[in-house]
């Protein structure tokens, strides 16, 4: 990233909490508010891509999600009883669960980091589960919302095909309580290969690199449990997705292992005025190879909203 790229980094006190963020490019430009996924910090916008979307004229912020990276901690909210069953339920009866907090309080969140940078609306672009929490957004707080970008995301609908066995494994496993650094490393190296798409691989030193990094900056397992359970316990978004009015691009991979092309397809039947973009041989990661590409969908949805 070019030195000369101004990044400015703080907490927002949102929905009761503190949220790391960062706040990159010219304060003047239309903002764009970057939501990630499940178990993931803010540094999984790679900085290539950020770069770009600055470049295409877009103030862009990041920022990590409750429960993960720098943000709060929701100590001491136990999520009761078995992820993986409440898995099955849901994926098999369409049976969301109790849990400590669902994406609907991540999205007040999210709304929550846009009123501390006193920005009354953004270009939102949500990935995974940042996308599910995007749809909210869009939904319960469309004034805020100029655009919408949907990127290797779903309806969160039951019976769409669940993740690849492999995926499955990597979600619902651990490198165990008494593992060290080494291998709770490894355990998100094998989880980051998993999800890759077969037409784009990613190094294996490029890998451990990023899952050394994010190491470093937080590991909290706890938050993982308990974001995998909002995505759960939300249970379906149409009753959200059909309402989005938004200019709305969608970005999926035909390849992804971890949320299958259906769920971006779902998407698409529920907002009518959407645009699909089906990349082939994609999975859940942002490969050097396509971020020129994605970037460009990104930048030319945002444009829609100046």
């Amino acid at each position: 990233m070019p030195t000369d790229l101004e990044i400015r980094a703080g907490f927002a006190d949102a929905n009761g909490l503190k949220i790391a963020y960062e706040d990159i490019g010219n304060p003047n430009d239309p903002p764009m508010l970057l939501i990630m996924g499940f178990s993931a910090q803010l540094t999984a916008w790679p900085l290539p891509l950020v770069e770009r979307l600055v470049e295409g004229g877009n103030r862009v912020i990041r920022f990590d999600n409750r429960d993960i990276g720098l943000s709060s901690k929701i100590s001491g909210a136990r999520v009761e009883g078995n992820n993986l069953v409440r898995a099955a339920q849901f994926w098999t009866l369409g049976r969301p669960a109790k849990v400590p907090y669902t994406l609907v309080d991540m999205a007040k969140d999210a709304v929550g980091v846009l009123d501390h940078l006193g920005i009354e609306s953004a270009n939102v672009v949500g990935a995974s589960m940042g996308g599910m929490i995007a749809q909210i957004v869009a939904a319960e707080h469309a004034d805020r919302v100029r655009t919408l970008s949907l990127v290797f995301t779903t309806t969160n609908e039951p019976f769409l095909p669940p993740p690849s066995a492999r995926c499955f494994n990597a979600l619902f496993g651990g490198p165990g309580a008494n593992a060290g650094r080494a291998e709770r490393i490894d355990f998100s190296v094998q989880f980051m290969k998993s999800i890759g798409g077969r037409k784009y691989p990613v190094s294996d030193a490029k890998i451990q690199e990023e899952a050394e990094k994010n190491y470093e900056r937080s590991y909290y397992p706890a938050g993982i449990v308990r974001q995998l359970a909002a995505t759960i316990g939300t249970g379906s978004l149409v009753q959200y997705t059909k309402r989005i009015k938004s200019p709305t691009v969608i970005l999926h991979g035909t390849d992804d292992p971890l949320v299958r092309p259906q769920g971006g397809k779902a998407i698409a039947r529920r907002i009518p005025h959407a645009r699909l973009h089906l990349i082939d041989g994609w999975g859940h990661n942002f490969p050097e190879e396509l971020i020129p590409d994605i970037a460009a969908i990104l930048v030319n949805n945002a444009a829609q909203g100046r």
